[in-house]
């Protein structure tokens, strides 16, 4: 049976959805929208977090009232109905086959059951579907589109399309250039998902949100193309590209991922960073200090609405990682260690969310 869509107003089978091309330099009906939003990532791969009833408390006390969680925890979900904090809330990837393969009404049933039965629609903000699944889970990536597309049309039957944005977060890695940022391009060997992904988007006004890591390009780099400092807002050198001046990797690899959706013709995407942090031990320039000075540096630039060169004074919505350390990670030693606040809910460096904390 072929699924009938809500892209291009219901006209389109899934099928002809992922060959349909758009044409790179295609106008935009729609201005960017998004006002500049600080929110914060709960991660739970621990096991000596507080109750998640303190968990909330140490949120409302620093006024932070955007909140991504990574799974739909029926638990984790009650927790936070009622305290009118919004959430992001993940789509684990394993869940991907099932409702790619499925009907809009069985992603109905998984939206219900998995999330609206525990929390009211009104504080759920963003559906992010999976993870970093082209990438570091491609097993799952011909499931994506198709699956965001039911519970698209799931949402539809609710009437809460307009209200829950659905995306669906990506490595910066999608990239296969990002220096300097106006040579940005997706990996050419990703495409034949990324283009209906970013046809989506256009379509039903949703972001493409990407994870933004300046210090692992640093701890990675084979050269002299990113400094410490340039990593760390901390540069006196600018970099020059065309008209445009870069004084830090953050907004450069932003604006790499504009102009690789540029280049696809999709100008004026949103762009939501679903996660960003700087490690504050466990590894090579891993420092309360540095923590502090990327953090505190980032966040100045969503409070003032600062944007980046190539979209100056547009609001940037950023989720900093992570809420606490998780004893929990694997990888490197230093995944553990982004955690702003201590288990005791007070943070381990002074960072201060809006000009009230």
């Amino acid at each position: 049976m072929v699924i009938t869509i809500t892209i291009r107003e219901l006209l389109f089978p899934v099928s002809f959805l992922l060959l349909l091309p758009c044409e790179a330099g295609a106008n935009i009906s729609y201005p960017l929208r998004f006002a500049a939003t600080l929110g914060i990532c709960y991660g739970r791969v621990a096991n000596n977090l507080p109750p998640t009833l303190e968990v909330i408390n140490i949120l409302k006390t620093n006024g932070i009232s955007n909140v991504r969680i990574f799974d739909p925890d029926p638990f984790t979900l009650q927790s936070f109905s009622g305290t009118g904090i919004n959430l992001m809330t993940g789509v684990p990837n394993e869940a991907l086959p099932s409702l790619a393969s499925g009907t809009p009404a069985s992603a109905l049933q998984w939206l219900q059951t998995n999330i609206f039965a525990h929390i009211v629609p009104s504080q759920i903000r963003y559906i992010a579907v999976g993870n970093e699944v082209l990438l570091k889970d491609s097993f799952y990536s011909p499931y994506l589109v198709p699956a965001i597309v039911n519970l698209y049309q799931a949402l539809k039957m609710l009437n809460l399309d307009g209200t829950i944005k659905l995306s669906s977060p990506q490595a910066a890695s999608v990239l296969s250039v990002s220096y300097p940022p106006s040579l940005g391009a997706f990996d050419p060997s990703l495409r034949a998902v990324l283009r209906p992904l970013l046809s989506f988007f256009h379509e039903t006004k949703s972001p493409f949100m990407v994870n933004v890591y300046p210090y692992f390009s640093y701890t990675s780099s084979r050269s002299n193309q990113v400094t410490l400092d340039y990593a760390l807002f901390g540069s006196n050198d600018m970099v020059q590209d065309g008209q445009l001046m870069y004084g830090n990797l953050f907004e450069a690899s932003l604006d790499a991922v504009v102009h690789a959706m540029e280049k696809e013709g999709f100008a004026e995407v949103e762009v939501v960073v679903s996660e960003t942090g700087w490690p504050k031990g466990g590894g090579e320039a891993a420092s309360v200090e540095n923590a502090l000075a990327y953090n505190e540096n980032v966040v100045r630039r969503v409070v003032g609405n600062v944007g980046t060169p190539r979209r100056p004074g547009v609001g940037i919505e950023v989720y900093l990682f992570d809420l606490f350390d998780e004893n929990g990670k694997g990888g490197d030693e230093c995944e553990k260690h982004f955690g702003i606040f201590g288990l005791d809910g007070v943070k381990a460096y002074d960072l201060r969310f809006n000009s009230e904390n």
